[in-house]
């Protein structure tokens, strides 16, 4: 029996305006989430990180149809499909409705937090036109806005590790190399995540991560890992790092792009991206060849 596992990591990355809501009138709205006073903060939804995740993980895309009709009709995997084929139905799981019965579900094994910005919003928009085409029929042109921000985000990540791989409903356990081959993978597409929107491709890659493979399945970091003024605030992250998780702790950094990248090093001994990365694949690669 597999050891009860997890993997969480904390990530911050710098992005502008990655996701729209609801428009209101002529005006492109970007989601938000109010705080404190009266403060807003723009997100990228949990949902939204999932789409490119699935969509740059370069696994086969699981196949979906439409189920009811009309108005009621929703899109969901098809009943024939599972874990074995298609990864994305290992890590985020599915939902399969069928008549005459209460369906086939699996939760999720890979979880994802909305990326909050970290900025607070101050209402910046942007005025959009088609001059160039408006000006070639010589006709009028349209006027829109669209919201604008560009922040710092964070996210979490957190994997049960002793799950993937495993569904019960359909009495399915893949090899511990298979499993360990899609979690290392999945980190890649971390590694260089970005998402599309607008005629634009913004960068998600992090900035700064924080995380390990720990006896606890806590997203251990997503409530302290803040930037102010440039800085990442250290105390925080230092206050939750218990004995029960300290010398598990992986962390990384970008050179310069914090004021306290040195202090960073020297207090979490963060070692850039791509190794600090590599070493939890060698943490879970270290988890699948144990068990």
């Amino acid at each position: 029996m597999m050891e009860n596992k997890g993997l969480t990591v904390t990530i911050i990355f710098e992005a502008e305006s990655a996701n729209y809501g609801e428009s209101l009138g002529n005006v492109a709205s970007l989601k938000k989430i109010t705080r404190g006073k009266g403060e807003q903060y723009t997100y990228i939804s949990r949902q939204a990180l999932r789409y490119n995740i699935v969509e740059q993980l370069g696994e086969p895309l699981t196949p979906v149809k439409g189920e009811g009709s009309g108005d009621k009709k929703v899109m969901q995997f098809k009943a024939e499909t599972t874990i074995a084929e298609y990864p994305e139905l290992d890590f985020f799981g599915y939902l399969k409705t069928q008549k005459g019965s209460n369906g086939k579900k699996r939760s999720a094994k890979v979880r994802l937090s909305n990326a909050i910005s970290l900025d607070t919003f101050k209402n910046d928009t942007d005025f959009l036109t088609n001059k160039g085409l408006a000006d070639r029929d010589n006709g009028p042109m349209n006027l829109a806005q669209a919201e604008i921000h560009r922040s710092y985000y964070r996210y979490t990540l957190t994997i049960d590790l002793d799950q993937i791989g495993i569904d019960v409903v359909d009495g399915i356990e893949l090899d511990n190399t298979e499993k360990n081959r899609r979690v290392d993978k999945l980190l890649g597409t971390i590694e260089y995540l970005y998402r599309d929107i607008r005629g634009r491709r913004e960068d998600l890659k992090p900035l700064f991560i924080i995380g390990g493979v720990y006896d606890v399945k806590n997203p251990i970091f997503q409530n302290v890992v803040n930037v102010e003024e440039g800085i990442i605030q250290l105390n925080p992250i230092k206050s939750v790092l218990s004995k029960r998780v300290i010398d598990d702790t992986i962390c990384g950094i970008v050179d310069d792009e914090f004021k306290n990248t040195e202090e960073i090093k020297n207090e979490l001994f963060a070692v850039n991206i791509a190794e600090s990365l590599e070493n939890i694949r060698k943490k879970v690669a270290e988890y699948y060849e144990s068990n």
